[in-house]
């Protein structure tokens, strides 16, 4: 059987389908986005991938998940922690087989889906104070047990869960993320939340846990977030300090929610991909959700996406070159060969690669495994420790919103489908922000963690620009005919007044709540 890319002449990669390494002769199906761990870690979402076994509780290996590739290489899907290749590559790779890795991301519009993924804050309800580690176990053992998920181990430690298409993982700081399936519609994504929701909810509940959806830890000061004893962790912990001043801030007390969305061809991949850029500033102003750090106001209404400003500026940001004439595959290659790598993993063991190539790799010179070539599976791998406003995998993440409450966990993807899924909205954006020049755009970037929808934009605020987006994001919906234009409904409010949930938030500290951070824990509780 052989699965072909709708990718085109130039960048079409045949699969096959390949066995499980493992012994349990379990054939696995491929779709056209297979991903591996995600920022921080997230096991595989646009995938049609699932290997079962017939233990229960089930376990997931690693190196149970394969497609064979052309060539000797191997699409292996990462759970968590990043997997290696089932089979050792036959030829190095080269730029070219990394360009096709990404355009076999192509897909026909019939076969377009949304992946939506959103963290949250676990607590204990007693004391505020962030869960530990074991309190996540207990939680995640018995999430798997009572609702049938299976495990995803680090050694004898669980740090995961995988059921069919959808994950859940754990952030730096023990941040409960949701990795959703891909879905066809915003009424399967909001029923997945709520599914989501209702099950962490059965369990935690029982132990005295909640969970808060807010962008940024609004009490606990760093030295009070537990760490997840995740191999990779340790690396990134250490050089974090080293190339920004908030880096530790992102990994530790950070939470968000995005939307993952598919592209038919090369051209359709730059529309979107200029397009959610252009847009990503005002996303970050509708969903700002997060005024507090150390129990009191901390200046801005999205902390969150001003961290990104100075985490690590080789591997996140605005990237201009994306409205380059010449941008494609090629020219993303070209940037993620020169961001600078975490980490190779190996026999289980991950082996700190921090400030080194992926181009050097593809040579043979890292110095942390001298000669050592890398696999497909190095290259998926680092692709999810490049952080830009949109990231670039085998589909387009849209990263620039903070994470929030539940109904507006339904409104980003509408937000984003709306506009980008329909041709019409996606034209009327991309004639909109034509002219809008990258000073312009890197302006608001930087401005609107501060003044969400109030900052000046030409000749108005960007709330006049907000206004005008959502309707076509609306219109966009209701083109599709699903009946989906009601999930906006969390946002078209903030749009018509520019006043962000964050300046809702401080409104209520500053009276009902008389100064007090804790009110938040209930405000915002899931």
């Amino acid at each position: 059987m052989t699965l072909v890319s709708q990718a085109g002449p130039s960048y079409c990669i045949p699969t096959d389908i390949s066995r499980c390494k493992t012994a349990q002769n379990v054939v696995i199906g491929m779709a056209s986005n297979i991903d591996a761990s995600k920022l921080k870690e997230t096991p595989a979402r646009f995938s049609s991938l699932s290997c079962n076994s017939s233990k229960t509780p089930k376990i997931l290996s690693s190196e149970c998940l394969s497609v064979g590739m052309k060539r000797g290489h191997q699409f292996v899907v990462a759970a968590s922690p990043p997997t290696e290749d089932a089979v050792v590559a036959t030829e190095p790779l080269t730029k070219e087989d990394l360009i096709r890795y990404l355009a076999s991301g192509c897909k026909p519009k019939e076969n377009w889906r949304i992946g939506t993924e959103h963290e949250k804050f676990g607590f204990e309800i007693g004391t505020l104070r962030p869960m530990k580690y074991e309190q996540i176990a207990e939680l995640l053992h018995g999430i798997a047990e009572r609702f049938d998920w299976d495990k995803i181990m680090e050694g004898d430690t669980i740090i995961g869960l995988k059921q069919e298409k959808q994950s859940i993982s754990l952030e730096p700081g023990g941040q409960f993320e949701l990795s959703g399936a891909p879905v066809e519609t915003l009424h399967q994504t909001c029923a997945e939340v709520n599914s989501h929701l209702y099950q962490v909810k059965a369990v935690a509940e029982e132990m005295g846990i909640g969970f808060l959806g807010i962008g940024f830890q609004p009490k606990w000061v760093l030295k009070d977030i537990p760490i997840m004893p995740k191999g990779r962790y340790d690396i990134m912990r250490n050089y974090m300090p080293k190339v920004g001043s908030l880096g530790l801030d992102m990994m530790f007390r950070t939470c968000t929610v995005q939307v993952n969305l598919d592209f038919s061809s090369e051209a359709d991949m730059i529309r979107k991909f200029r397009a959610g850029l252009a847009l990503q500033p005002i996303a970050t102003a509708l969903f700002a959700n997060s005024p507090f750090t150390d129990g009191k106001p901390n200046g801005y209404l999205s902390k969150r996406s001003h961290i990104w400003t100075d985490t690590d500026n080789n591997r996140a940001g605005m990237l201009p070159f994306v409205f380059d004439d010449n941008f494609g595959f090629e020219q993303y290659v070209d940037y993620a060969l020169d961001v600078p790598m975490y980490f190779v993993y190996r026999k289980e063991k991950y082996i700190d690669c921090t400030g080194m190539s992926f181009r050097d790799f593809l040579a043979g010179r890292l110095p942390c495994i001298p000669g050592e070539l890398p696999t497909l599976n190095d290259w998926e791998n680092h692709l999810t420790t490049i952080f830009p406003e949109v990231r670039l995998k085998r589909y387009l993440e849209m990263r620039g919103a903070d994470g929030g409450p539940w109904r507006r966990l339904c409104a980003l993807p509408a937000f984003w489908v709306g506009l980008l899924y329909d041709e019409d909205s996606l034209q009327s954006v991309l004639d909109m922000t034509a002219d809008w020049t990258s000073e312009e755009r890197q302006m608001l970037r930087n401005k609107v963690p501060k003044t969400g929808l109030k900052t000046p934009f030409r000749d108005g605020l960007l709330r006049h620009v907000a206004e005008e987006v959502l309707k076509l994001a609306k219109d966009g919906l209701e083109r599709r005919g699903f009946k989906e234009v009601g999930f906006l409904n969390a946002v078209a409010e903030v749009a018509s007044t520019g006043i962000t949930p964050a300046e809702k938030l401080l409104e209520l500290y500053h009276g009902k709540w008389g100064q007090s951070i804790d009110p938040v824990f209930e405000e915002l509780l899931y």
